[in-house]
Protein backbone atom coordinates (compact mmCIF):
# COMPACT_ATOMS: atom_id res chain seq x y z
CA UNK A 1 0.00 0.00 0.00
CA UNK A 2 1.08 3.48 -0.88
CA UNK A 3 -0.29 7.07 -0.02
CA UNK A 4 -0.21 10.05 -3.05
CA UNK A 5 -0.71 13.83 -2.54
CA UNK A 6 -0.60 17.07 -5.27
CA UNK A 7 -1.18 20.21 -4.71
CA UNK A 8 -1.51 23.41 -6.91
CA UNK A 9 -0.89 26.04 -4.96
CA UNK A 10 -0.93 29.85 -5.30
CA UNK A 11 2.33 29.67 -3.10
CA UNK A 12 5.05 27.42 -2.50
CA UNK A 13 3.43 23.67 -1.93
CA UNK A 14 6.33 21.94 -0.22
CA UNK A 15 5.44 22.55 3.25
CA UNK A 16 1.83 21.20 2.69
CA UNK A 17 3.14 18.29 0.60
CA UNK A 18 5.78 17.56 3.18
CA UNK A 19 2.30 17.60 5.73
CA UNK A 20 0.04 15.62 3.81
CA UNK A 21 2.60 12.87 3.46
CA UNK A 22 3.09 12.67 7.22
CA UNK A 23 -0.33 11.95 8.02
CA UNK A 24 -0.71 9.06 5.45
CA UNK A 25 2.54 7.65 6.50
CA UNK A 26 0.74 4.61 7.71
CA UNK A 27 0.11 3.46 3.82
CA UNK A 28 3.66 3.46 3.64
CA UNK A 29 7.22 3.34 5.93
CA UNK A 30 9.61 2.41 3.33
CA UNK A 31 10.57 5.22 1.17
CA UNK A 32 9.06 8.99 0.44
CA UNK A 33 9.33 11.32 -2.31
CA UNK A 34 8.20 14.92 -3.08
CA UNK A 35 8.95 16.50 -6.97
CA UNK A 36 7.69 20.26 -7.07
CA UNK A 37 7.83 22.23 -10.47
CA UNK A 38 9.99 25.62 -10.30
CA UNK A 39 11.28 27.35 -13.23
CA UNK A 40 9.82 25.16 -15.58
CA UNK A 41 11.88 22.61 -14.15
CA UNK A 42 11.47 19.42 -11.55
CA UNK A 43 13.07 19.84 -8.13
CA UNK A 44 13.06 16.43 -6.73
CA UNK A 45 13.65 14.59 -3.47
CA UNK A 46 13.10 10.94 -2.41
CA UNK A 47 14.85 8.08 -0.59
CA UNK A 48 14.11 4.93 1.98
CA UNK A 49 12.55 5.76 5.26
CA UNK A 50 10.16 7.87 7.16
CA UNK A 51 9.13 11.25 6.12
CA UNK A 52 11.14 13.02 8.85
CA UNK A 53 14.01 11.09 8.09
CA UNK A 54 14.33 12.21 3.81
CA UNK A 55 13.48 15.43 4.12
CA UNK A 56 15.58 17.77 5.77
CA UNK A 57 15.69 21.64 6.16
CA UNK A 58 18.15 22.02 3.35
CA UNK A 59 15.77 19.86 1.35
CA UNK A 60 12.80 21.75 1.93
CA UNK A 61 14.10 25.00 0.79
CA UNK A 62 14.96 23.29 -2.16
CA UNK A 63 11.90 22.04 -3.04
CA UNK A 64 10.44 25.36 -4.77
CA UNK A 65 7.19 25.83 -6.93
CA UNK A 66 3.89 26.15 -6.35
CA UNK A 67 2.42 22.98 -7.87
CA UNK A 68 4.09 19.29 -6.51
CA UNK A 69 3.21 15.55 -5.85
CA UNK A 70 4.44 13.43 -3.22
CA UNK A 71 4.44 10.11 -2.15
CA UNK A 72 5.24 7.87 0.54
CA UNK A 73 5.77 3.92 -0.48
CA UNK A 74 6.08 0.27 0.81
CA UNK A 75 7.10 -2.42 -1.79
CA UNK A 76 4.72 -4.49 -3.20
CA UNK A 77 5.94 -5.06 -7.26
CA UNK A 78 9.62 -4.42 -6.92
CA UNK A 79 12.40 -4.05 -4.20
CA UNK A 80 12.64 -1.91 -1.59
CA UNK A 81 15.89 -0.03 -2.88
CA UNK A 82 15.85 3.14 -3.07
CA UNK A 83 15.67 3.29 -7.12
CA UNK A 84 12.27 2.15 -6.50
CA UNK A 85 11.14 5.29 -4.40
CA UNK A 86 8.40 7.50 -6.20
CA UNK A 87 7.73 9.51 -7.70
CA UNK A 88 9.71 8.41 -11.21
CA UNK A 89 10.39 11.25 -13.69
CA UNK A 90 10.40 10.89 -17.71
CA UNK A 91 12.18 14.17 -19.61
CA UNK A 92 9.74 13.22 -22.69
CA UNK A 93 6.87 14.40 -23.33
CA UNK A 94 7.06 18.10 -22.23
CA UNK A 95 8.53 16.58 -18.87
CA UNK A 96 6.35 14.43 -16.69
CA UNK A 97 6.58 13.10 -13.15
CA UNK A 98 4.26 10.40 -11.49
CA UNK A 99 3.22 8.77 -8.31
CA UNK A 100 1.44 6.10 -8.09
CA UNK A 101 -0.76 3.74 -5.36
CA UNK A 102 -2.04 0.12 -6.32
CA UNK A 103 -0.54 -2.66 -8.17
CA UNK A 104 -0.56 -3.70 -11.73
CA UNK A 105 -1.58 -6.95 -13.17
CA UNK A 106 -0.72 -7.18 -16.12
CA UNK A 107 2.68 -5.52 -16.10
CA UNK A 108 5.16 -8.35 -18.05
CA UNK A 109 2.70 -7.92 -20.76
CA UNK A 110 2.67 -3.86 -20.37
CA UNK A 111 6.74 -4.16 -20.50
CA UNK A 112 6.92 -6.20 -23.51
CA UNK A 113 4.32 -3.69 -24.95
CA UNK A 114 6.57 -0.46 -23.70
CA UNK A 115 9.81 -1.90 -25.59
CA UNK A 116 8.38 -2.84 -28.71
CA UNK A 117 5.22 -0.63 -29.53
CA UNK A 118 6.40 2.68 -27.41
CA UNK A 119 10.18 2.22 -27.84
CA UNK A 120 10.55 3.65 -24.38
CA UNK A 121 12.84 2.13 -21.41
CA UNK A 122 12.06 1.46 -17.89
CA UNK A 123 14.90 1.48 -15.81
CA UNK A 124 13.39 0.09 -12.18
CA UNK A 125 11.01 -3.12 -11.49
CA UNK A 126 8.26 -0.88 -9.85
CA UNK A 127 5.19 -1.10 -11.94
CA UNK A 128 4.67 2.76 -11.28
CA UNK A 129 7.58 3.52 -13.64
CA UNK A 130 5.74 1.47 -16.42
CA UNK A 131 2.41 3.60 -15.60
CA UNK A 132 4.47 6.68 -15.82
CA UNK A 133 5.37 5.46 -19.37
CA UNK A 134 2.53 4.62 -20.88
CA UNK A 135 1.01 7.60 -20.10
CA UNK A 136 4.00 8.89 -21.53
CA UNK A 137 3.89 7.55 -24.11
CA UNK A 138 -0.49 8.11 -24.96
CA UNK A 139 0.27 11.83 -24.36
CA UNK A 140 2.97 11.68 -27.23
CA UNK A 141 -0.08 10.92 -29.72
CA UNK A 142 -1.68 14.21 -29.62
CA UNK A 143 -1.12 16.15 -32.32
CA UNK A 144 -1.99 19.62 -31.26
CA UNK A 145 0.49 21.64 -31.00
CA UNK A 146 -0.51 23.02 -27.23
CA UNK A 147 -1.28 20.34 -24.98
CA UNK A 148 -4.94 20.42 -23.90
CA UNK A 149 -7.22 19.08 -21.32
CA UNK A 150 -8.70 17.08 -23.93
CA UNK A 151 -5.77 15.62 -25.08
CA UNK A 152 -4.85 15.23 -21.72
CA UNK A 153 -8.05 12.85 -21.14
CA UNK A 154 -7.91 10.97 -24.12
CA UNK A 155 -4.29 9.79 -23.01
CA UNK A 156 -5.62 8.90 -19.91
CA UNK A 157 -8.61 6.45 -21.93
CA UNK A 158 -5.68 5.11 -23.47
CA UNK A 159 -4.13 4.28 -20.31
CA UNK A 160 -7.38 2.47 -19.43
CA UNK A 161 -7.26 0.51 -22.26
CA UNK A 162 -3.90 -1.02 -21.93
CA UNK A 163 -3.60 -1.12 -18.32
CA UNK A 164 -5.48 -3.76 -15.67
CA UNK A 165 -5.34 -4.06 -12.01
CA UNK A 166 -5.56 -0.62 -9.47
CA UNK A 167 -4.39 2.43 -9.39
CA UNK A 168 -4.92 5.77 -8.18
CA UNK A 169 -1.88 7.95 -9.56
CA UNK A 170 -1.10 11.77 -9.60
CA UNK A 171 1.21 12.90 -12.49
CA UNK A 172 2.90 16.55 -12.92
CA UNK A 173 3.44 17.60 -16.68
CA UNK A 174 6.30 20.69 -16.73
CA UNK A 175 4.63 23.93 -18.12
CA UNK A 176 0.78 22.18 -17.98
CA UNK A 177 -0.26 21.67 -14.38
CA UNK A 178 -1.24 18.31 -12.61
CA UNK A 179 -3.39 15.54 -13.43
CA UNK A 180 -4.78 12.47 -11.07
CA UNK A 181 -7.16 9.63 -12.41
CA UNK A 182 -8.43 6.45 -10.87
CA UNK A 183 -8.34 2.83 -12.47
CA UNK A 184 -12.39 1.65 -14.10
CA UNK A 185 -12.90 -0.15 -11.07
CA UNK A 186 -12.26 2.29 -7.96
CA UNK A 187 -10.00 -0.51 -6.26
CA UNK A 188 -7.62 2.35 -4.59
CA UNK A 189 -8.83 5.68 -2.63
CA UNK A 190 -8.27 9.13 -4.32
CA UNK A 191 -10.03 12.34 -3.07
CA UNK A 192 -9.81 15.76 -3.78
CA UNK A 193 -10.37 19.49 -2.33
CA UNK A 194 -9.64 22.82 -2.47
CA UNK A 195 -8.38 25.62 -0.10
CA UNK A 196 -9.20 29.67 -0.79
CA UNK A 197 -6.80 31.94 -0.60
CA UNK A 198 -6.01 35.79 -1.19
CA UNK A 199 -4.54 35.07 -4.37
CA UNK A 200 -7.17 32.34 -5.55
CA UNK A 201 -8.18 28.59 -5.55
CA UNK A 202 -5.69 26.29 -4.70
CA UNK A 203 -6.37 22.34 -5.05
CA UNK A 204 -4.94 19.01 -3.42
CA UNK A 205 -5.81 15.64 -4.23
CA UNK A 206 -4.77 12.99 -1.56
CA UNK A 207 -5.34 8.94 -1.30
CA UNK A 208 -7.18 9.79 2.17
CA UNK A 209 -9.46 12.84 2.89
CA UNK A 210 -7.45 12.98 6.47
CA UNK A 211 -4.84 14.59 4.46
CA UNK A 212 -6.82 17.47 3.07
CA UNK A 213 -7.91 17.79 6.82
CA UNK A 214 -4.25 18.36 7.86
CA UNK A 215 -3.46 20.90 5.08
CA UNK A 216 -6.53 23.23 5.37
CA UNK A 217 -8.13 21.85 2.42
CA UNK A 218 -12.03 21.60 1.68
CA UNK A 219 -13.04 18.26 1.00
CA UNK A 220 -14.97 18.18 -2.33
CA UNK A 221 -15.36 14.38 -3.63
CA UNK A 222 -13.95 11.52 -4.19
CA UNK A 223 -12.55 11.10 -7.86
CA UNK A 224 -14.51 8.57 -9.67
CA UNK A 225 -13.74 5.23 -10.85
CA UNK A 226 -11.99 5.87 -14.23
CA UNK A 227 -12.03 9.53 -13.80
CA UNK A 228 -9.39 12.03 -14.51
CA UNK A 229 -9.07 15.50 -13.02
CA UNK A 230 -6.45 17.87 -14.38
CA UNK A 231 -6.00 21.97 -12.84
CA UNK A 232 -3.90 23.69 -14.80
CA UNK A 233 -1.03 26.03 -14.13
CA UNK A 234 -2.85 29.00 -13.53
CA UNK A 235 -5.48 26.97 -10.84
CA UNK A 236 -8.17 26.08 -13.54
CA UNK A 237 -9.90 22.92 -12.86
CA UNK A 238 -10.82 20.00 -15.72
CA UNK A 239 -12.73 16.69 -14.93
CA UNK A 240 -13.99 14.18 -17.39
CA UNK A 241 -14.92 10.36 -17.18
CA UNK A 242 -12.24 8.58 -19.24
CA UNK A 243 -13.77 4.66 -18.55
CA UNK A 244 -15.91 3.08 -21.10
CA UNK A 245 -17.70 0.83 -17.92
CA UNK A 246 -16.78 2.15 -14.80
CA UNK A 247 -17.81 0.70 -11.72
CA UNK A 248 -17.21 1.10 -7.98
CA UNK A 249 -15.63 -1.61 -6.49
CA UNK A 250 -13.54 -0.15 -3.75
CA UNK A 251 -11.02 -2.36 -1.58
CA UNK A 252 -12.44 -3.43 1.46
CA UNK A 253 -9.09 -3.86 2.89
CA UNK A 254 -9.06 -0.16 3.47
CA UNK A 255 -11.24 -0.07 6.04
CA UNK A 256 -10.84 -3.34 7.87
CA UNK A 257 -7.00 -2.24 8.45
CA UNK A 258 -5.08 0.70 6.43
CA UNK A 259 -6.95 3.52 5.96
CA UNK A 260 -7.02 6.27 9.46
CA UNK A 261 -10.07 6.17 10.87
CA UNK A 262 -11.00 9.79 10.50
CA UNK A 263 -10.70 9.41 7.03
CA UNK A 264 -13.76 9.25 4.85
CA UNK A 265 -13.32 7.42 1.32
CA UNK A 266 -16.20 7.14 -1.27
CA UNK A 267 -18.69 8.78 1.08
CA UNK A 268 -17.78 6.17 3.73
CA UNK A 269 -16.26 6.59 7.20
CA UNK A 270 -13.66 4.29 7.83
CA UNK A 271 -14.33 4.93 11.99
CA UNK A 272 -17.81 4.69 11.26
CA UNK A 273 -16.89 1.32 9.48
CA UNK A 274 -15.27 0.00 12.32
CA UNK A 275 -18.02 0.49 14.95
CA UNK A 276 -20.13 -1.35 12.57
CA UNK A 277 -17.88 -4.27 12.22
CA UNK A 278 -18.02 -4.52 16.24
CA UNK A 279 -21.68 -4.52 16.18
CA UNK A 280 -21.61 -7.42 13.83
CA UNK A 281 -19.09 -9.39 15.24
CA UNK A 282 -20.76 -8.49 18.91
CA UNK A 283 -24.21 -10.02 17.55
CA UNK A 284 -22.35 -13.09 16.42
CA UNK A 285 -20.12 -13.85 19.58
CA UNK A 286 -23.82 -13.50 21.44
CA UNK A 287 -25.00 -15.73 18.93
CA UNK A 288 -22.20 -18.49 19.10
CA UNK A 289 -20.23 -17.78 22.59
CA UNK A 290 -23.56 -17.29 24.90
CA UNK A 291 -21.62 -20.43 27.05
CA UNK A 292 -18.19 -18.72 27.57
CA UNK A 293 -17.36 -16.84 30.41
CA UNK A 294 -15.79 -13.49 29.05
CA UNK A 295 -14.29 -11.32 31.59
CA UNK A 296 -13.05 -8.84 29.31
CA UNK A 297 -12.66 -7.32 26.30
CA UNK A 298 -9.12 -6.11 24.85
CA UNK A 299 -8.25 -4.77 21.97
CA UNK A 300 -4.83 -5.73 20.19
CA UNK A 301 -4.14 -1.56 19.42
CA UNK A 302 -4.92 0.40 17.93
CA UNK A 303 -6.85 -0.15 14.50
CA UNK A 304 -9.20 -2.83 16.69
CA UNK A 305 -10.17 -0.25 19.67
CA UNK A 306 -13.02 1.15 18.09
CA UNK A 307 -14.40 -1.80 17.80
CA UNK A 308 -13.14 -3.89 20.93
CA UNK A 309 -15.45 -0.99 22.59
CA UNK A 310 -18.61 -1.89 20.48
CA UNK A 311 -18.13 -5.74 21.06
CA UNK A 312 -17.64 -4.92 24.67
CA UNK A 313 -20.52 -2.97 24.92
CA UNK A 314 -22.81 -5.18 22.80
CA UNK A 315 -21.98 -8.19 25.43
CA UNK A 316 -22.11 -5.84 28.53
CA UNK A 317 -18.75 -6.61 29.07
CA UNK A 318 -15.68 -4.47 30.74
CA UNK A 319 -13.40 -3.35 28.10
CA UNK A 320 -9.90 -2.48 28.80
CA UNK A 321 -6.66 -1.54 27.04
CA UNK A 322 -4.26 -4.57 28.09
CA UNK A 323 -2.09 -3.66 26.05
CA UNK A 324 0.59 -0.88 25.61
CA UNK A 325 2.20 -0.17 22.26
CA UNK A 326 5.46 1.21 21.89
CA UNK A 327 4.39 3.95 19.73
CA UNK A 328 7.69 4.76 18.07
CA UNK A 329 7.79 1.84 16.23
CA UNK A 330 5.68 1.50 12.56
CA UNK A 331 3.71 -1.02 11.15
CA UNK A 332 4.53 -4.65 10.94
CA UNK A 333 2.13 -5.57 8.16
CA UNK A 334 4.15 -2.95 5.77
CA UNK A 335 7.58 -3.63 6.73
CA UNK A 336 9.59 -5.23 3.83
CA UNK A 337 10.44 -8.86 4.62
CA UNK A 338 9.09 -11.54 6.82
CA UNK A 339 11.82 -11.66 8.83
CA UNK A 340 11.66 -8.06 9.70
CA UNK A 341 7.76 -9.17 11.56
CA UNK A 342 8.34 -12.74 12.59
CA UNK A 343 11.04 -11.33 16.12
CA UNK A 344 9.32 -10.94 19.18
CA UNK A 345 6.41 -9.00 19.36
CA UNK A 346 7.61 -7.20 22.94
CA UNK A 347 9.35 -4.52 21.13
CA UNK A 348 5.57 -3.72 19.77
CA UNK A 349 3.75 -4.42 22.83
CA UNK A 350 3.77 -4.98 26.40
CA UNK A 351 0.94 -6.30 28.61
CA UNK A 352 -0.14 -4.59 31.67
CA UNK A 353 -0.93 -7.78 34.02
CA UNK A 354 -3.59 -6.84 36.36
CA UNK A 355 -6.11 -6.63 33.31
CA UNK A 356 -5.01 -9.80 32.70
CA UNK A 357 -4.43 -12.18 35.65
CA UNK A 358 -6.72 -14.80 36.46
CA UNK A 359 -9.29 -13.60 33.70
CA UNK A 360 -10.53 -15.08 30.49
CA UNK A 361 -9.79 -12.43 28.17
CA UNK A 362 -11.48 -11.67 24.18
CA UNK A 363 -8.90 -10.42 22.76
CA UNK A 364 -10.05 -8.29 19.11
CA UNK A 365 -7.99 -7.99 16.46
CA UNK A 366 -9.16 -6.37 12.69
CA UNK A 367 -7.38 -9.29 11.18
CA UNK A 368 -5.15 -11.93 10.80
CA UNK A 369 -2.80 -12.36 8.20
CA UNK A 370 0.18 -15.05 9.19
CA UNK A 371 -1.14 -15.88 12.54
CA UNK A 372 2.41 -15.45 13.86
CA UNK A 373 1.67 -11.97 15.64
CA UNK A 374 -1.72 -13.29 16.86
CA UNK A 375 0.40 -16.48 18.19
CA UNK A 376 2.52 -14.68 20.33
CA UNK A 377 0.21 -12.51 21.59
CA UNK A 378 -2.25 -15.00 22.60
CA UNK A 379 1.45 -16.12 24.45
CA UNK A 380 1.65 -12.85 25.67
CA UNK A 381 -1.84 -12.93 27.06
CA UNK A 382 -1.23 -16.03 29.35
CA UNK A 383 2.32 -15.07 30.37
CA UNK A 384 0.34 -12.33 31.97
CA UNK A 385 -1.96 -14.63 33.79
CA UNK A 386 -4.87 -15.02 31.66
CA UNK A 387 -6.81 -17.99 32.57
CA UNK A 388 -8.49 -18.44 29.02
CA UNK A 389 -7.94 -16.24 26.02
CA UNK A 390 -10.44 -16.71 23.38
CA UNK A 391 -9.45 -14.42 19.31
CA UNK A 392 -11.84 -12.48 17.49
CA UNK A 393 -10.65 -11.01 14.49
CA UNK A 394 -12.67 -8.48 12.81
CA UNK A 395 -12.31 -9.54 9.26
CA UNK A 396 -12.93 -13.18 7.57
CA UNK A 397 -10.35 -15.50 7.03
CA UNK A 398 -7.69 -13.99 5.02
CA UNK A 399 -7.13 -17.16 2.68
CA UNK A 400 -6.15 -15.63 -0.68
CA UNK A 401 -3.21 -13.50 -1.91
CA UNK A 402 -3.59 -9.47 -2.98
CA UNK A 403 -2.55 -8.52 -6.42
CA UNK A 404 -4.11 -4.71 -6.27
CA UNK A 405 -1.66 -3.38 -4.07
CA UNK A 406 -1.54 -5.14 -0.47
CA UNK A 407 1.37 -7.10 0.11
CA UNK A 408 0.00 -9.91 1.46
CA UNK A 409 2.21 -12.80 1.74
CA UNK A 410 2.41 -16.55 -0.68
CA UNK A 411 -0.94 -18.10 0.00
CA UNK A 412 0.77 -20.67 1.93
CA UNK A 413 2.18 -18.20 4.39
CA UNK A 414 -1.80 -17.35 4.96
CA UNK A 415 -2.66 -19.23 8.30
CA UNK A 416 -6.01 -19.47 7.16
CA UNK A 417 -5.22 -20.58 3.48
CA UNK A 418 -6.29 -24.36 3.00
CA UNK A 419 -7.31 -24.90 6.91
CA UNK A 420 -10.40 -25.02 9.13
CA UNK A 421 -11.47 -22.76 12.15
CA UNK A 422 -10.28 -25.22 14.08
CA UNK A 423 -7.06 -25.86 12.81
CA UNK A 424 -6.54 -21.98 12.89
CA UNK A 425 -7.78 -21.44 16.49
CA UNK A 426 -5.04 -24.79 17.24
CA UNK A 427 -1.95 -22.85 15.81
CA UNK A 428 -2.32 -19.42 17.16
CA UNK A 429 -2.83 -21.02 20.59
CA UNK A 430 -6.27 -19.64 21.22
CA UNK A 431 -8.86 -21.55 23.42
CA UNK A 432 -11.44 -20.25 21.20
CA UNK A 433 -11.20 -18.50 18.21
CA UNK A 434 -14.01 -16.46 15.50
CA UNK A 435 -14.12 -14.37 12.61
CA UNK A 436 -16.52 -12.18 11.11
CA UNK A 437 -19.08 -13.25 7.78
CA UNK A 438 -18.19 -11.33 5.02
CA UNK A 439 -21.35 -10.37 4.62
CA UNK A 440 -21.47 -8.69 7.83
CA UNK A 441 -18.19 -7.26 6.97
CA UNK A 442 -19.69 -5.96 3.50
CA UNK A 443 -23.17 -4.46 5.39
CA UNK A 444 -20.74 -2.77 8.19
CA UNK A 445 -18.44 -0.77 5.80
CA UNK A 446 -21.56 -0.07 3.10
CA UNK A 447 -23.91 0.69 5.38
CA UNK A 448 -23.11 4.68 4.57
CA UNK A 449 -23.37 4.56 0.61
CA UNK A 450 -25.43 1.99 -0.14
CA UNK A 451 -25.05 2.88 -4.29
CA UNK A 452 -21.88 0.55 -4.19
CA UNK A 453 -23.15 -2.61 -4.61
CA UNK A 454 -19.75 -4.52 -4.89
CA UNK A 455 -16.32 -4.30 -2.93
CA UNK A 456 -13.10 -5.60 -3.68
CA UNK A 457 -12.59 -8.46 -1.31
CA UNK A 458 -10.48 -10.98 -3.18
CA UNK A 459 -7.90 -11.94 -0.30
CA UNK A 460 -11.30 -13.23 1.48
CA UNK A 461 -13.29 -14.72 -1.33
CA UNK A 462 -10.43 -15.59 -3.67
CA UNK A 463 -13.04 -13.53 -6.62
CA UNK A 464 -10.79 -10.85 -8.13
CA UNK A 465 -12.70 -8.04 -9.70
CA UNK A 466 -10.72 -7.60 -12.51
CA UNK A 467 -11.26 -11.31 -13.81
CA UNK A 468 -7.51 -11.60 -15.29
CA UNK A 469 -6.08 -13.45 -12.81
CA UNK A 470 -5.67 -17.28 -12.89
CA UNK A 471 -3.77 -19.91 -11.11
CA UNK A 472 -0.74 -19.64 -13.49
CA UNK A 473 -0.76 -15.69 -12.44
CA UNK A 474 -1.10 -16.22 -9.02
CA UNK A 475 1.92 -19.46 -8.67
CA UNK A 476 4.51 -16.73 -10.44
CA UNK A 477 3.01 -14.01 -7.78
CA UNK A 478 3.92 -16.65 -5.14
CA UNK A 479 7.51 -17.14 -6.56
CA UNK A 480 7.95 -13.53 -6.97
CA UNK A 481 7.12 -12.70 -3.32
CA UNK A 482 8.90 -16.00 -2.03
CA UNK A 483 11.75 -14.76 -3.93
CA UNK A 484 12.05 -11.01 -2.62
CA UNK A 485 11.07 -12.42 0.97
CA UNK A 486 14.19 -14.54 0.79
CA UNK A 487 16.44 -11.75 -0.17
CA UNK A 488 15.07 -9.40 2.40
CA UNK A 489 15.91 -12.09 4.99
CA UNK A 490 19.24 -12.88 3.64
CA UNK A 491 20.61 -8.90 3.41
CA UNK A 492 19.01 -7.64 6.60
CA UNK A 493 18.60 -10.50 9.10
CA UNK A 494 21.61 -9.15 11.06
CA UNK A 495 20.17 -5.60 11.33
CA UNK A 496 15.99 -5.90 11.14
CA UNK A 497 13.87 -5.45 14.17
CA UNK A 498 10.04 -7.13 14.42
CA UNK A 499 7.68 -4.41 14.37
CA UNK A 500 3.74 -5.51 15.32
CA UNK A 501 1.31 -3.72 13.06
CA UNK A 502 -1.42 -1.87 14.43
CA UNK A 503 -3.73 -4.43 14.85
CA UNK A 504 -3.24 -6.71 11.98
CA UNK A 505 -0.05 -9.08 10.95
Amino acid sequence: MCGIVGIVGTSPVSQDLYDGLTVIQHRGQDAAGIVTISDNKFRMRKGNGLVKDVFHTRHMLRLTGNIGIGHVRYPTAGTSSSSEAQPFYSNSPYGLSLAHNGNLTNADELTDWIYKKARRHVNTTSDSELLLNIFAYQLQQSENDELTADDIFAAVSSVHTLVRGAYAAVSLIIGKGLVAFRDPFGIRPLVFGKRETAKGTEYMVASESVALDACDFEFIRDVAPGEAIFINEQGKLFSKQCAQNPTYNPCIFEFVYFARPDSTMDKMSVYASRVEMGNALGKKISREWDDLDIDVVIPIPETSCDIALQIAQYLDLPYRQGFVKNRYIGRTFIMPGQAERKKSVKRKLNAISQEFKGKNVLLVDDSIVRGTTSEQIINMARKAGAKKVYFASAAPEVRFPNVYGIDMPSANELVAHGRELEDICELIGADKLIYQDIEDLIASVGKANKDIKTFETSVFSGSYITNDIDNDYLQQLDAVRNNQSKETSDKEADSIIDLHNEGSE
